[in-house]
């Protein structure tokens, strides 16, 4: 057998493994459901139940990736705590060796009779042929991701045994024997254990290729042991990738396996080699076999966890270091640690934390709506994606809010403290909303940069004017909200009023411009997308002025309060929507616009 052929059949078995494993990891994750997620983030709260629910899951699904990944997704959701999610992360790396007894299978090979009926063709046969009955001739879906398994399992089997059967004639190839005695050194075993593992995404696979090369009697457990050492570092590779895009305490999570498996490969590693410096160690030189490389991994995860289970504590605190907190992602994460559950047994004591909460819901809001109005005249992508995190921020809080207000509200309280309940379970929706609004100018922006659109210099002025409005009513509102101040509550409708009305004038003022044809016609859809979010901004600011200014009254209906404000329109209140008028009005076209405009919409009709 040429060396080409040899190594494209390794690379047929090793592809018929990882997709056979991804097959049956899949269809195994599938028929779980969104059980072990549950179970994951439910049965943690103890360091020792992570490490053994960590160790089942991946034992089940037989990727520590994949549970990891969930660990750092419960994270980033705030579901999890750092300290919950390294003992996943540990008991994980247990689990993963799993994968390799299970690939001893393949290496049973009875030779005639009864014996025949235990080899893996047989096996992998009869698990193949019951997979694809189950996928084929059953309607329940149940049973074709079971049939997936099985039909995973199979071909899992089967690249392995075209890995072994490719690398058993290289047993008499001085070449080949020398290539793998040159990974007795540890630093180059080591260095190839992580390659080789980083490429694959999967510390299994790389497992399964090194039981593959053991059959041909040329691994010792002095190149095998730095190898193993190496694959644990290279299988964070995925785990890190996850952590992309998401917050501080998930990045942490994530940079917690790299922590575990390289610590584990300083410890292990370093204590065996200065033993061996000065103990002849004999079963160093011992041709391992696919059993020995199994067992050498699982003896090497366990011992990694039992040294390190003492340090998590110190574990968090190393990745803390290394990863620092930005300081709005600081804020927010102390703002959900005001809504302490024991706070629930004092009333008064729950309503303050959750007001201090949502003033910061209320700061995120603002400055995304601040941040998302710059795109229109200044879009990039950095500050889309701001916007984009920003608002699933703002969706956490009020999850985290909601749910918390509601516990407080079953508690007794005065009809003071039930006003202010009421009153932030209104308003943070409304707070939820801004940024709703926030993420869709940022959509209207991007899409303006993605199809070329452009406004003319009129429709650019007008836009400044209502945006510098639409700031400004939310600037009102919020500190009006945050230090209940009633009176400067009662500046917003005026603005909304206005600002209602310089959107209507600018709607007119773009259809005269279209007609004129300053404007493109693909302008006028995208124009008016900003308009309406610039309305229903004010709309919601208005509501929250309105819950603000009840909160002293003697009832609690803020569409009734904002209706008699609508009506009244007292002397503070004309006063106030003048004011308005003159700092915030749409520049007046010069006689010879106004002449061109007119005789547009004479000929018009």
């Amino acid at each position: 057998m040429s060396i080409i052929t040899t190594v494209l059949a390794i690379l047929c078995g090793v592809a018929l493994f990882l997709f056979g494993m991804s097959l049956m990891g899949n269809g195994l994750q599938r028929v779980a459901g969104n059980s072990l997620e549950k179970v994951l983030f439910k049965l943690t709260s103890t360091p020792i139940k992570g490490v053994l629910l960590g160790a089942a899951v991946t034992a089940v699904i037989q990727s520590s990736s994949a549970t990891s990944v969930m660990v750092v997704g419960f994270v980033n959701a705030g579901m999890m705590q750092i300290a919950q999610g390294i003992g996943v992360i540990m008991g994980a790396n247990i689990g993963t060796s799993i994968t390799g007894w299970i690939l001893c299978l393949s290496y049973i090979d009875g030779s005639s009779g009864i014996a025949s009926l235990l080899s893996t063709a047989t096996i992998s046969a009869v698990v193949a042929v019951i997979g694809v009955i189950l996928r084929l001739f059953t309607k329940h879906t149940k049973y074709h991701n079971i049939g997936d398994i099985m039909v995973g399992f199979a071909i899992l089997m089967v690249g392995m045994q075209q890995m072994s059967g490719a690398v058993a004639p290289l047993k008499d190839n001085e070449n080949f024997v020398s290539i793998l005695t040159a990974f007795t050194n540890p630093l180059l075993g080591i260095l190839v254990g992580i390659l080789f593992t980083a490429i694959l995404q999967s510390a299994s696979a790389s497992v399964g290729v090194l039981q593959a090369l053991s059959v041909t009697g040329a691994i010792t457990f002095q190149s095998a042991f730095p190898i193993i050492l190496g694959i644990g570092i290279g299988a964070s590779v995925p785990v890190l990738i996850s952590g992309i895009g998401t917050n501080t305490n998930a990045k942490r999570t994530a940079l917690v396996y790299l922590v575990n498996d390289m610590l584990g490969c300083i410890i292990c590693g370093g204590i065996f080699y200065i033993v061996a410096a000065f103990v002849d160690i004999p079963f160093i030189s011992t041709s391992m076999t696919p059993v020995m490389i199994a067992l050498i991994n699982t003896v090497y995860r366990i011992v990694t966890v039992i040294l390190l289970f003492p340090f998590v504590k110190a574990i968090e605190k190393l990745v803390c270091f290394l990863i620092k907190d930005k300081k709005e992602e600081s804020e927010e994460q102390a703002d959900f640690e005001l809504l302490e559950e024991r706070f629930l047994t004092i009333p008064e004591l729950a309503i303050s934390q959750s007001h201090k909460c949502i003033n910061g819901m209320a700061r995120t809001a603002q400055k995304n709506i601040s941040r998302a109005t710059s795109m229109v005249d200044d879009y990039s992508e950095s500050k889309f994606n701001k916007v984009c995190k920003k608002e699933d921020i703002l969706d956490k809080y009020e999850d985290h809010l909601g749910t918390y207000l509601m516990r407080v509200s079953k508690t007794q309280m005065d009809l003071k403290q039930s006003k202010q309940v009421s009153k932030f379970l209104h308003t943070i929706g409304d707070f939820e909303r801004l940024g709703d609004h926030a993420m869709n100018i940022a959509f209207v922006s991007q899409t303006m940069v993605q199809k070329d659109i452009e406004f003319s210099e009129e429709a650019y002025e007008e836009l400044d004017v209502i945006k510098a409005a639409s700031e400004e009513i939310v600037d009102i509102a919020v500190s009006s909200f945050q230090v209940d101040d009633a009176n400067k509550a009662t500046q917003v409708e005026p603005l909304r009023e206005w600002i209602g009305k310089i959107c209507d004038n600018s709607r007119s003022n773009h259809v005269t411009r279209l007609q004129a044809g300053q404007c493109e016609i693909k302008t006028g859809v995208v124009f008016n997308d900003l308009i309406m979010n610039y309305e229903r901004i004010a709309a919601h600011c208005s509501n929250i002025a309105a819950a603000t200014i009840e909160a002293d009254q003697s009832h609690f209906n803020t569409h009734e309060m904002i209706s008699e404000i609508r009506h009244n329109k007292d002397n503070d209140y004309q006063f106030a929507y003048k004011t308005y008028a003159e700092k915030f009005a749409l520049e007046e076209p010069d006689e010879e616009k106004k002449k061109r405009r007119s005789r547009l919409k004479k000929s018009a009709n």
